[in-house]
């Protein structure tokens, strides 16, 4: 009941648009984009849509889960590949709408389902039959170092496009697929994927710098060759902090990096930690929590224009420095 075609929804989605604005002329409205980018009306839904609604919304919605294909963990390294590609192909599908139409307005991108998840695995299957029981465990992933390095590369994805980016939202927060786990009557704690996103979320303050990046590439079957080495990097004017993400995505080689911050007077190395280069099948759990938090990465040194540090295998990395005179 209820279903329409992109042309349709699009047409409902202006009209309804139009109504709420009446009541409150600053909401900010999101068109419904397609759940994933494997749907096979995915591209011609966002056009359809935007060609009916354009004028009336702010942004149009995405949606991408991620889980290891076949024990390729390469490929997943690279996650973020896929989201970056996705996150281009919605843009320029909505400007190529606003160029028709001649408009000047930017369509904005609400990445507003995004995460690790195990869609496949025994706790996203829920139970069957008639005896149901109450609140049953489901979706509850316990994720794994290796998780925890793809989260932090999706992060340094949506960072990268926060030009078109202003929403995203990471599904769920707690037991389901969530960074948090909690047993009834019983501890929480704190999964291995928390911790990019927390510290991220802390953290990248300010601007998003372009980053160049120059070096080695590795080989994945999905996505080909890509860069070894992912980055992005904020400044935060108000306090004088630079704060650097990296993703190493090769499985078995570490990486040396020059942070190279020329136009900036380096004050000092606040903070480098690291997560994964050891087991990445390692989890957190109630009995040990710990097992795989942020380690100090103790091979950042200052060099002549930057810094110098080695990304142990399969890890990600937050460098944070104290700057001045940065020139944007």
């Amino acid at each position: 009941m209820g279903q329409r075609s992109a042309t349709e929804y699009g047409r409902l989605a202006s009209q309804t648009a139009k109504a709420m604005r009446r009541f409150d002329p600053d909401l900010e409205l999101v068109a419904c984009g397609s759940s994933h980018l494997g749907m096979p009306t995915f591209g011609a839904w966002e056009r359809d849509v935007l060609t009916e609604a354009y004028d009336d919304v702010d942004l149009i919605s995405l949606h991408a889960y991620y889980q290891p294909v076949d024990d390729d963990l390469a490929s997943f390294l690279a996650s973020a590949e896929d989201m970056d590609r996705y996150i281009d192909a919605v843009t320029a599908i909505a400007d190529s709408v606003g160029a028709i139409r001649r408009s000047t307005k930017k369509i904005m991108i609400a990445f507003d389902e995004w995460n690790v998840w195990y869609q496949s695995a025994a706790p996203s299957n829920p139970p069957t039959g008639e005896d149901w029981p109450v609140a049953p465990p489901l979706l509850e992933d316990h994720y794994s170092v290796a998780d925890a390095v793809v989260v932090g590369g999706l992060l340094i994805s949506l960072l990268r496009h926060s030009d078109r980016v202003t929403a995203a939202c990471q599904a769920q927060l707690v037991n389901v697929i969530a960074p948090i786990m909690t047993e009834p009557g019983g501890t929480a704690w704190r999964q291995t994927i928390f911790h990019p996103f927390a510290r991220t979320a802390r953290h990248a303050r300010g601007a998003v710098l372009d980053v160049l990046r120059d070096g080695g590439t590795t080989s994945t079957d999905r996505f080909g060759e890509i860069d070894a080495v992912d980055a992005v990097s904020t400044w935060d004017d108000d306090t004088g902090e630079m704060t650097v993400f990296l993703v190493n995505r090769v499985v078995t080689t570490p990486a040396e990096v020059t942070v190279d911050v020329t136009g900036a007077r380096l004050a000092g190395i606040i903070e480098c930690v690291t997560v994964g280069g050891t087991d990445l099948h390692a989890k957190n759990t109630a009995d040990g929590p710990d097992h795989a938090e942020p380690r100090p990465n103790g091979t950042a040194r200052s060099a002549d224009t930057g810094v110098q540090l080695t990304l142990p295998p399969a890890s990600w990395t937050m460098l944070r420095l104290r700057a001045t005179d940065v020139t944007m």
